[in-house]
This record gives structure tokens, sequence and C-alpha cells, in this order.
């Protein structure tokens, strides 16, 4: 979490474009638990719905359409979880509503929208936060730290894996709403590998196995980063659920299971260089279970108070920039 302001943030009045699973499961919990943030308001396309939601979260008021929400001027902050396609639209919209804005990843469809996004947040003087709540972990902020610090070593590689299967019909298997495995996935592998090598990659290659429509249901990557360090990403809407990723150093290396959806005891494996050589096993680390969507909730209120986005915010178009890379490096790997 950041640095708090020499005085607390005021928590801020968020309200919610849309009814998405993200929401009840992860957003809508997080506020209720953080410091500096309540639901004040839910906005579907259908009033009862949002009327339900808003009973079951406390918020105070129910909207029926969300431009309705977005000219409330009680309402500070938006989290926009809507399908890819509509994030620039109501990004932009919730912009000039002179609201700060939380937008679920990827940001938009490719880097030239998120530059768009960006910039039009800051001629509006709002906040733009893509929301990789994996990096608001205690557990991420404390891995970072040791790895700075040089306990593995020189960190020589990263590596990533995020998969699980979907069905047929699932509109992420449209290229039009930015469908993809490496939009939705592996997008939190480039996020990995970018936070802890701490750096743009300087070369890109990728393959994937395409869907009919398109779209990448199975996709690897590799990121050379300055000094000699690799990153290695794997996603896939057509393998069983993965979730971990590994950080290997000249001295010594850890693995992150449940990396992006930990558990209530957050834990990781750490193994010295030449352990199982030596019959030693790994050293198990146990972390801070906060809740991760409170921290980045909190760690956003910072970033207001602050009028700028604090580490480790991400405002996505750096990460965009690198998933279109990536994209544009992909080749086909047929049946």
């Amino acid at each position: 979490m950041p640095t708090t302001p020499d005085s607390p943030p005021r928590p801020l009045r968020w309200g919610i474009l849309g009814c998405a699973r993200i929401t009840r499961r992860g957003l809508a919990p997080g506020i209720l638990a953080s410091q500096w943030g309540t639901v004040f308001a839910m906005a579907s396309r259908d009033v009862a719905t949002a009327r339900s939601w808003a009973e079951e979260f406390g918020a105070v008021k129910a909207y029926g359409d969300y431009r309705a929400l977005l000219d409330d001027p009680e309402v500070d902050a938006v989290y926009i979880p809507l399908p890819n396609e509509l994030h620039r639209p109501w990004v932009l919209a919730a912009a000039d509503a002179g609201k700060h804005v939380l937008c679920e990843k990827p940001l938009a469809l490719d880097a030239v929208e998120a530059a768009a996004m960006v910039e039009h947040g800051r001629s509006r003087g709002v906040l733009l936060m893509e929301a990789f709540m994996w990096r608001h972990q205690p557990r991420t902020a404390a891995l970072l730290t040791l790895v700075r610090e040089g306990g593995l070593g020189r960190l020589r590689l990263i590596r990533s894996s995020f998969s699980f299967p979907i069905e047929p019909g699932d509109w992420r298997l449209d290229p039009r709403r930015g469908g993809g495995a490496l939009w939705d996935v592996g997008c939190y592998g480039v996020n990995t590998c970018r936070l802890f090598a701490g750096a743009e990659p300087v070369a890109v290659r990728a393959l994937r196995h395409p869907h009919p429509s398109g779209v990448d249901l199975t996709l690897t990557a590799e990121l050379a980063f300055p000094g000699g360090l690799i990153g290695l990403v794997d996603c896939s809407f057509e393998a069983p659920f993965r979730c971990e990723y590994e950080l290997v150093g000249t001295s010594g290396s850890i693995r992150v299971p449940d990396a992006y959806l930990p558990p209530a005891l957050p834990t990781a494996l750490r193994f010295a260089a030449g352990s199982d050589a030596e019959g030693a096993g790994p050293e198990a680390l146990s972390f801070d279970g906060a809740n991760q969507y409170a921290r980045m909730i909190d760690a956003f209120a910072c970033s207001v108070a602050a009028g700028t986005l604090v580490p480790p915010a991400e405002d996505g178009l750096a990460q965009m920039q690198v998933l279109d890379r990536v994209k544009a490096a992909a080749l086909d790997v047929a049946d």
C-alpha cells in the first residue's frame, strides 16, 4: 500500500457501472472492507437489479442508467467492470463528469485507445487507474522488496501461468469485444514481469493457438528485459485452472501459488540455490492476507489525495503498449 498522505484521505463515494460478477466477488466487498471508500451508488440497465445490488451492498442510490449515475454530483469515483469494448466510452464519459476512474483490465482494446483515455483523464483533472488488484497484495509488496534488496541474487527469470477453460459461447471469444486469453488472463503475467523487472521489455516473441473467430485460445510470450532478465508468460482458455508465478534469481527462487487470487493466508515457497541437490526442502513463506481489493481502494484514495497515481498503481498505458507488442508478434500454431 502506498505511503499514507500527511492527512488521511477523504473517503471516496463510489459509483459502480454495471452489476458484473467481479463486482460481487471482489470490488464491492473490497470497498466495504476499505478504510477510505463507501459503496454509494449502483447502476444497471435494469433498475430492479441495481436496487437489489444497492440493498445488498448498502449503497444509498440505485440507477437504471449509467449516465444518471455519472450525473450524480455526490459520486466521487466510478468503477467500470463492463466488457472490454465498453471501457473507452464510459471512461471518457466518467472523466467528462469529473469522476475519478478505476477501470477493469485490460484498460482498452489497444494502446491507441488507452493513450486517448489516459490523456482525456489528465485533461479533465481526474485519475484513471487500471484495476490490477494483485499489485496491492501485502505478498506482492513483500516479494518486490525482497527482490529489490537482492534476496534472490540477480533476478534472471520471471515466469507466470494463468489459465482456465471457458464455454464455446463465451463473449471472450469475440474479437470485436476485446476477446482472447492474452487480454483476459495473459495481461496478469505481462504485468507481473513488468512490475518485478521494473522496466519495459526490449524484445518480444510469442506463439498462439487461435480460435476460429481469430482470438487467441492459448498464448505464450517471451519478454526480454534490460540486464539479461527474461519473462515467460503463458495463458489459456483451453487448459485447466492454473494461477501462479515464479521468480528465479542467481541465488534462489520463489514460487507463488494462487498468485492473483490469493487465499485468506497467502503463501510462497522459497528455494535456495542448490537446495534440491543438498536434500534441503524449500522454505515456506507466509504473508498478511489483507483483502487485495480493499488495499486497492485505499491506494486509489491515497492517489486521489496526492493528485497523482502512487506506486504500485498502474495507469494502464505502458501495460497496453506491451500487450499490443505481444499480440503483433504472435505466430499462429495450427492444430
